[in-house]
């Protein structure tokens, strides 16, 4: 029983990321670790318990072992324009979050993200500042071709409006004007939104503001996306003029990010070449829809 819960574990996990924050610690855990975390836990041996006193088949099993699993590895991802002084893999690496020093807002962000992540019951994390080797092209193009994949499959993703006050709105978020934002908005099916002091939205005190109706009339006006979308976004290649206009007044620090962060939206994939310049890598990108979409108005995005 155990071999079979480790194999389950092991296929869980490889449509997570690979590395993730147990925000209990606040340690940086890679997919051994956090099966050790796991196989500790009274999760693990209440499992073993309960499948002991079950009949069933095998693949009946898996279903309830890959359910339990998925629950026990559930985790939040963090969204955010990028500040001065942000943490990266090595920074933290060996080390919890919680025992670092020093004033650097990175940090400050950090610590907060995982400990809203823990009182919302989640024990893993996810941040694209620290939990990606930067130094590994391999493993920044698996992140790149990920990201909208990770983000669905995430619990809640929270955003951190980090120019946004009280008593500001939407309209006042560089939040709104990133391109990696887009697909960040619409991939989770859970999504929160902090202000600068890290309250929540327009104190909407709610478990999931794609829920909440009003905020979802804001969203709809400050980006332009109807509701529906918002709400219940399709991946690939329908409405492919439209969701390349909703992208359209976004900006990327890389001229080459602005096609890389639309690979999830599209579902498409081809490889990540920084230094080819912004327009090569948009028309690659072009070139790979109207090929398996047929529509060239999209040219008149």
């Amino acid at each position: 029983m155990k071999q079979l819960v480790l194999k389950v574990a092991l296929d869980v996990l490889k449509g997570a990321p690979l590395r993730l924050l147990h925000t209990p610690t606040g340690v940086l855990c890679n997919r051994n670790r956090k099966l050790s975390y796991f196989e500790d836990s009274p999760q693990y041996q209440q499992l073993l318990s309960f499948l002991s006193s079950l009949s069933l088949d095998s693949q009946q099993l898996e279903t309830v072992i890959a359910s339990a699993i998925s629950k026990y590895f559930a985790f939040s991802m963090l969204s955010h324009r990028w500040d001065s002084g942000e943490l990266v893999l090595r920074d933290i690496e060996g080390r919890s979050i919680y025992n670092l020093g020093g004033s650097m807002e990175g940090l400050a962000k950090l610590q907060q993200f995982c400990i809203i992540s823990f009182r919302r019951n989640l024990q893993w994390a996810w941040s694209d500042t620290c939990c990606i080797d930067k130094e590994s092209s391999a493993e920044v193009q698996e992140a790149i071709g990920s990201m909208f994949s990770w983000s669905r499959r995430s619990s809640l993703t929270i955003v951190k409006l980090g120019n946004v006050f009280d008593g500001g709105s939407f309209a006042d978020s560089v939040w709104f004007t990133r391109a990696w934002t887009l697909q960040e908005l619409l991939a989770p099916h859970t999504i929160l939104f902090y202000t600068h002091d890290w309250s929540l939205y327009m104190n909407h005190d709610t478990t999931n503001h794609k829920t909440d109706p009003a905020l979802l009339e804001e969203l709809q006006k400050v980006t332009g996306i109807a509701k529906q979308h918002l709400i219940d976004f399709s991946p690939g290649m329908g409405d492919a003029r439209l969701k390349l206009h909703w992208a359209s007044c976004r900006r990327t620090t890389r001229p080459e990010d602005f096609a890389y962060s639309l690979f999830g939206i599209f579902q498409v994939h081809f490889p990540v070449i920084y230094g080819e310049g912004g327009e090569n890598a948009l028309g690659r990108l072009l070139a790979e829809v109207i090929s398996r979409s047929g529509d060239v108005s999209i040219l008149d995005w």
